[in-house]
């Protein structure tokens, strides 16, 4: 694909600006239900009975918001037909390979010391950034406790919710980031990395010494975090993701699966080849799943230990392969 021109990039960036924009100005003209702000009143009375400040919560509530978008994505989260085929290009296209690894030669060092101390290759940390947020350009601009409110007020998943705003409130006290600046996506995922809170609270890091776990300004923050995620959910710095292979006409798919694993030898016998048609790697201390996001015509993976510590962050093949595709293009760039 041909790497886009500077000018047409920004001139995408600024029609997803505009649409967001569109989108917020849409949700402020609505009236929020009738009833929202008897419920944010409790909600505030029952975080008071759990410990919070009437300064945090004071500083939180301000001027929180009723999100009706929040409330239909949440409600009817697209379904894009695609195959791997044709989302990799779009998620990882030639400009962000390109942009990923001069993100990766810019912060070599930084990135190199903290792969070192968690046993994360810095590659799948940059790779995370990129697919996540555009290397932080991409963060979300909902208010997070607006969101969460909005979103435990609606009830569909209020437990969870509820949860994830008084984790949200937490960090607000912590001081870790002041409630203006909490901003993150519809569901309350937050900062260059996506935490929801409760991610947050378990993994953030701050690496920059500074008394915060900064994960919406501070690259050694995000770095880290990230980083930390990926070293409690089990991540090997021995192996990488997976690698794409090929199967025989007549495979039995029904061994396909991430709850299948098998030595690298025992998917050999089966017929599996790495893509090019040669020989799996003889490494006997690898098992490894078969994973066939679509079917036997697409695109057909060997997922690693690596590939599962990956689907701990984002449960979505395509997430995953993406992440994994963009770290392989850092290590080998075109």
């Amino acid at each position: 694909m041909k790497q886009l021109s500077s000018k047409l990039l920004q001139a995408m960036l600024l029609t997803l600006s505009l649409v967001a924009t569109a989108v917020f100005a849409e949700d402020s003209q609505q009236q929020p239900p009738s009833d929202y702000p008897d419920y944010v009143a409790k909600l505030k009375q029952e975080a008071l009975q759990k410990g919070f400040t009437e300064a945090t919560l004071e500083q939180a509530f301000a001027g929180v918001k009723y999100y009706h978008r929040a409330v239909q994505l949440d409600k009817n989260q697209p379904e894009f037909k695609l195959t791997l085929d044709t989302y990799l290009p779009r998620a990882v296209p030639d400009w962000k390979a390109a942009k990923a690894r001069k993100k990766y030669l810019a912060n070599k060092a930084l990135l190199d010391e903290i792969g070192e101390k968690y046993g994360v290759q810095p590659r799948f940390i940059v790779a995370l950034w990129g697919i996540e947020t555009n290397f932080g350009n991409f963060t979300g601009g909902f208010d997070v406790v607006s969101a969460l409110t909005t979103l435990a007020y609606d009830g569909r998943r209020e437990a969870f919710f509820k949860k994830q705003l008084w984790h949200a409130l937490t960090i607000i006290q912590e001081g870790h980031i002041a409630p203006e600046q909490m901003k993150g996506s519809w569901a309350g995922a937050m900062g260059q990395t996506q935490f929801m809170p409760s991610s947050f609270m378990q993994y953030a890091v701050d690496y920059d010494g500074d008394g915060r776990k900064d994960i919406w300004n501070s690259l050694p923050d995000v770095f880290a975090s990230a980083a930390n995620y990926l070293h409690s959910v089990g991540w090997r710095d021995d192996v990488t993701w997976g690698r794409q292979v090929k199967i025989p006409a007549d495979f039995d798919t029904s061994v396909a699966g991430l709850e299948t694993k098998k030595s690298l030898q025992q998917w050999q016998k089966l017929g599996v080849t790495r893509y090019d048609g040669s020989a799996l790697p003889q490494r006997d201390d690898i098992k490894a799943s078969l994973v066939i996001p679509d079917d036997k015509n697409g695109r057909i993976y060997l997922a690693y230990s690596n590939y599962d510590a990956l689907m701990h962050w984002n449960r979505s093949t395509y997430f995953v392969t993406a992440v994994g595709y963009l770290s392989d293009r850092i290590r080998f760039p075109r």
